[in-house]
């Protein structure tokens, strides 16, 4: 196809609530070194984009400024050396930022292939969420069948995504959401356990769930207060991997605890990592979860979708918390 020079893209005068989103008009992006171009049709909305809205979560040095994490569309244009994706491939792709726009450049090594049965929107909603879950409970938390597998916020695009991928692995999975209607959702994709942290004890759930042997993994992003009760729930040698804190990121700890139990805590960001470890893990999606995805064993749970110019709405959507799943722009139709 012949490129256009400009194309409509979401931009922010300064950080704010949604209203401060707007349609406006850029460059199309020049490809880089090992880079693709891809024509989006559909782009993932995620809590980093709220974050960084707000002026909380810059970009990393050399990312766009526009927001959007996660993309899916066709390849219009590679850069020279990379074999693939080809041109007119459909892919998903896990972006640095700029995916709230008609075109969004992409590392190659970041791409990985529509799977077999799933339409753009459903592809723009994995990469973000399934690259999180694999490298912090697969890779860091190092899951294995048998266990138990706690995930706190189970009805977030996270939460979804975290349920489905430890149950095709074979462990016990319990989960918190904060209502009735999002505890029989993530029941209904899986959970063994739902609980309404609103009416409803974690620990006491987690111990009565185990059989008193406690959680052997939790994926957290609530942190605060959370802290010390995911040690409270913790199995002996158990590991906690924090990956937000909306909560709050300053907590108080009680050492002797995760001495007494072994414990391992550790946590990790995604969008920093280097392009080679990002790379990395969609190597790893690809040999590992694509095959299920392929399948229909698993795939996400699309909550609503919303036109590029309406961003702003999905944005008070995701921080309502009302959604149950993913929030997807739709920019080709």
């Amino acid at each position: 196809m012949t490129l256009p020079q400009t194309m409509a893209a979401v931009e922010m005068a300064a950080p704010g609530g949604p209203e401060v989103l707007r349609l406006g008009t850029q460059p199309v992006p020049a490809l880089g070194a090992g880079e693709v171009l891809i024509e989006v049709a559909a782009a993932g909305v995620n809590r980093p984009d709220v974050l960084q809205r707000t002026g909380k979560y810059p970009p990393p040095p050399g990312a766009p400024e526009t927001l959007g994490l996660e993309v899916a569309g066709r390849v219009v244009a590679v850069a020279d050396g990379v074999a693939w994706p080809k041109v007119d491939e459909r892919v998903c792709a896990l972006v640095a930022g700029g995916g709230y726009a008609q075109f969004a450049a992409a590392p190659a090594v970041q791409c990985l292939p529509v799977p077999a049965g799933l339409g753009d929107i459903e592809a723009a909603a994995l990469p973000e969420t399934f690259f999180t879950v694999w490298t912090n409970v697969f890779e860091r938390g190092g899951l294995k069948a048998d266990e138990y597998f706690l995930v706190h916020g189970g009805a977030s695009g996270i939460g979804t995504t975290a349920i489905q991928l430890a149950k095709a692995f074979g462990a016990h999975v319990m989960a918190t959401a904060g209502s009735a209607e999002k505890c029989a959702a993530i029941a209904k994709l899986g959970a063994d356990l739902a609980v309404d942290y609103k009416r409803d004890d974690f620990v006491a759930a987690a111990k009565n769930f185990t059989g008193g042997h406690g959680i052997d993994l939790t994926l957290d992003m609530v942190g605060g207060d959370y802290f010390m009760r995911n040690i409270e729930a913790a199995a002996i040698e158990g590991r906690i991997v924090q990956i937000a804190f909306l909560r709050g990121a300053k907590v108080e700890a009680s050492l002797d605890q995760i001495m007494r139990k072994r414990l391992t805590y550790t946590g990790s960001t995604l969008r920093p990592r280097s392009v080679a470890q990002k790379g990395a893990i969609a190597a790893q999606l690809r040999e590992k979860v694509w095959p299920l995805l392929d399948a229909g064993r698993i795939r996400p749970l699309i909550y609503q979708t919303f036109k590029l110019a309406d961003a702003a709405k999905a944005h008070a959507l995701m921080e309502s918390d009302a959604h149950i799943g993913k929030i997807v722009l739709t920019i080709k139709q």
